[in-house]
């Protein structure tokens, strides 16, 4: 005759739950996607300030950067695979690597690497750089202009912000915007850089308004070159947009204040 086991309490099942649960979520953020949010203009046009993505961990790898907290539980980097120029990448900042960057990888080891009147030159090489249509995008509490003299209105008696907009290609083909709001400015007249084995050489695309690895590391400011163990993942797809007006005892404005024509996009 078989003993009867009392019956496991709600209590006691919801606890397990729990832990499941926090089990699922540690193996997703550290081995699948993650979230980040944009706290900063340095990748406009692409990226905005509001703008939040979802991250995938699996493209280059896995290290102790993969992990919630930076937990140290892998050595060195596993099923390590090197990205490609163009990809934006989200990634620790040096010195320390207590800080998420998000920006664009420019050069990989070896590369040579000039900036000369704006003008980013690889192995070189000139990149191309054609002028195209201003970028614009509405004033907002999260998103003001650079300068007064960037502010205009649109059609509709809008505030807007107006900047200079560029293609650049890569030559691999790979092409994106960017933004040249300051002529003369620190970053547009550089050393020439060579990339050190394992690191990369990322910069952001709005190309003045970014402490990239054309400055030395410094914390909470410039990154100088980034190893490449300090990768936390690959941009994947914007999953939401705030322009920063939400008022948390006014339920509507969770929906004015979408950016609903951001969220969707996808990183080539």
């Amino acid at each position: 005759m078989k003993k009867k086991t009392a019956p496991r309490s709600e209590t006691a099942d919801f606890i397990i739950f729990l832990v499941k649960l926090a089990f699922f979520v540690l193996i997703l953020r550290s081995f699948i996607v993650s979230p980040f949010n944009i706290p900063s203009e340095s990748m406009q046009p692409r990226l905005m300030v509001g703008d939040y993505l979802l991250v995938a961990k699996w493209p280059y790898g896995f290290s102790q950067y993969s992990l919630p907290f930076s937990i140290p539980l892998i050595p060195g980097r596993i099923l390590a695979n090197e990205p490609e120029r163009g990809d934006v990448v989200v990634f620790k900042a040096p010195p320390s690597a207590k800080d998420d960057y998000i920006k664009r990888v420019i050069g990989l080891p070896g590369d040579i690497i000039k900036v000369t009147n704006g003008v980013v030159s690889l192995n070189g090489t000139p990149l191309e750089r054609k002028k195209v249509e201003d970028y614009t995008h509405l004033v907002s509490p999260n998103s003001d202009c650079f300068a007064e003299y960037y502010e205009t209105t649109n059609e509709n008696g809008e505030r807007i912000c107006r900047y200079p907009q560029f293609e650049e290609t890569l030559p691999n083909g790979r092409s994106y915007m960017t933004l040249d709001v300051i002529d003369g400015s620190a970053g547009d007249n550089t050393e020439t850089f060579v990339v050190p084995d394992g690191h990369m050489f990322m910069m952001g695309d709005n190309r003045d308004r970014s402490a990239d690895s054309r400055f030395p590391a410094e914390e909470g400011k410039a990154i100088g070159m980034v190893p490449q163990e300090y990768l936390v993942g690959r941009a994947l797809v914007s999953v939401f947009s705030t322009d920063g007006s939400v008022e948390m005892l006014k339920p509507w404005t969770w929906f004015t204040a979408a950016r609903w024509d951001r969220i969707g996009d996808g990183f080539e």
